[in-house]
């Protein structure tokens, strides 16, 4: 029987156009969601939009737009990247989806009712960019470190509040049941000082006059609900909870088999650094209060710079995914975050390092054993029968690797292999051979690229297509290049 895999990204912001780091997540996401249905798991891939708050409503305003046509113009874009970055999700999830409003409801009720929430004065000093309130030990020269241009908004107001103090035992009790809930390492003692330092209750509401855009709060038609609250329900509202929550004649619901129960939590979630706190302690403790299975495993990564420099639009340092995809193919783009980005640590992305790794990985590297082999059987008139044993030289290496998210090392191990297949054909001099040791030597020069290219198809599907389409046989011919050499 099929194991269930369900892997989700976080929800970006709909106020700009996709960005490199983004693309960084979701392509890490899609080599794990294409890794378990290789594997033959039942994989259910999430990823979607957030579309309420003030910075979208303030945004929507300033290009005179109704917020709806806002982000509906907006999420398109960021479904682009299905095509742009040959990604196999098969949910495209939107907060503004009615069922995910209905979702986000229930999910105050319940936590309502089991009295998690209460009314209050809600003072703080609140920074739209990350639609998060700040204490000073946050703010540099009163500014918030990741938004300096926008100022830090003093807000007080009578809202609702989450009681997140009363749930620190049991978020401690989760990280103590798994003790690699956040991965890497360091993430988890990071989120665990924050829970043991003591927790805050905070705001989960806004009065609407004041930011009408936001998911009705129940039974106050004057609230609406704070951007976090509704947006994190989205995890859950794409697996079809409430409704689908239940079990029917005997079988597991949708929810329970790919979220999984609190005995069997299932759910794996990828997020950046910056959604740590979010993601690993206030969504967990949302769902222990509303009597939810709280997830599985987080992956936390880094954050991408240009030159040691944050990526911003005032410095023009800025990379859009879809230039490079359009100048250098969507498996050059894949390849290069997934290879040379750290996966949990800040890294940096330039032009220059690109095409340096572009020309020798890809056109002189895979690119180059690619073509001299197939020259090599097309010259000889060689012919690979596809019954031919293939051996799976690296697959529990990498298997370990993707299990700890290690990205890079999975890459690392298949480019050994790609170099050692390239030595194997230097060494044993195919072109000076003839009769039963040629078919010999080209019949494991093929093999050999054959677990390349099966061990590559979750990171570069469209390479591995085009290499699994040239070298099955039992004719083998030259091709188009796959990376044709930059200048």
């Amino acid at each position: 029987m099929a194991r269930k895999y369900y892997i989700t990204t976080t929800a970006p912001y709909v106020n700009s156009d996709p960005h490199i780091g983004f693309a960084l997540e979701i392509i890490q996401a899609d080599v794990l969601a294409r890794y378990h249905a290789q594997l033959g798991d039942e994989v259910f891939f999430n990823t979607g939009t957030d579309e309420h708050g003030k910075k979208i409503y303030e945004k929507a305003l300033e290009e005179g737009k109704e917020p709806q046509t806002y982000v509906d113009e907006y999420a398109a874009k960021f479904d682009n990247l299905r095509k742009g970055l040959n990604l196999s999700y098969n949910s495209f999830w939107r907060s503004t989806n009615p069922e995910h409003i209905k979702a986000a409801q229930e999910m105050w009720k319940r936590v309502d009712a089991a009295g998690f929430i209460e009314k209050g004065i809600y003072k703080a000093k609140y920074c739209v960019g990350c639609e998060l309130e700040k204490t000073d030990s946050d703010l540099v020269d009163g500014k918030c470190p990741l938004h300096p241009n926008k100022d830090i908004e003093l807000i007080e107001e009578e809202n609702y509040f989450f009681k997140f103090s009363r749930l620190q035992g049991k978020l401690l009790k989760h990280f103590d049941r798994f003790p690699d809930f956040v991965v890497p390492e360091h993430r988890q003692k990071e989120i665990r000082n924050f829970v043991e330092a003591g927790l805050s209750d905070f705001s989960i509401s806004r009065i609407k006059e004041k930011m009408p855009w936001g998911v009705p709060v129940p039974e106050d038609s004057k609230q609406v609900m704070y951007v976090w609250f509704d947006a994190l329900t989205y995890y859950i509202s794409a697996l079809g909870w409430p409704t689908s929550a239940k079990a029917t004649a005997g079988k597991p619901s949708k929810f329970e088999e790919f979220w999984g129960t609190k005995d069997s939590p299932n759910a794996i979630q990828v997020a950046g650094k910056d959604n740590l706190r979010q993601q690993s302690s206030m969504w967990q403790a949302m769902l222990i209060a509303a009597g939810l299975p709280p997830s599985r495993q987080i992956f936390i990564h880094g954050f991408i710079t240009s030159n040691g420099q944050k990526m911003s639009k005032s410095l023009g340092n800025v990379v859009n995914p879809f230039d490079y995809v359009e100048k250098y193919g969507t498996d050059a783009l894949r390849y290069y975050l997934l290879a040379k980005i750290s996966p949990s640590e800040d890294s940096d992305f330039t032009k220059e390092k690109f095409e340096e790794t572009y020309n020798a990985d890809l056109a002189n590297g895979l690119g180059n054993l690619v073509a001299r082999c197939a020259k090599l059987c097309e010259n000889s008139g060689f012919e690979f029968s596809s019954d031919t044993s293939i051996n799976e030289k690296g697959n529990k290496e990498i298997e370990k690797a993707l299990n700890e998210y290690k990205f890079d090392e999975a890459l690392r191990i298949i480019w050994v292999n790609v170099a050692e297949t390239d030595k194997y054909i230097n060494e044993n001099e195919p072109w000076k051979l003839s009769g039963e040791r040629l078919k010999e030597v080209l019949t494991i020069s093929v093999s050999s690229l054959l677990v390349i290219c099966h061990h590559l198809l979750p990171f570069m599907p469209e390479t591995a297509q085009k290499i699994e389409d040239q070298f099955r046989g039992p004719k083998i011919q030259s091709g188009k290049p796959l990376f044709p050499r930059l200048p």
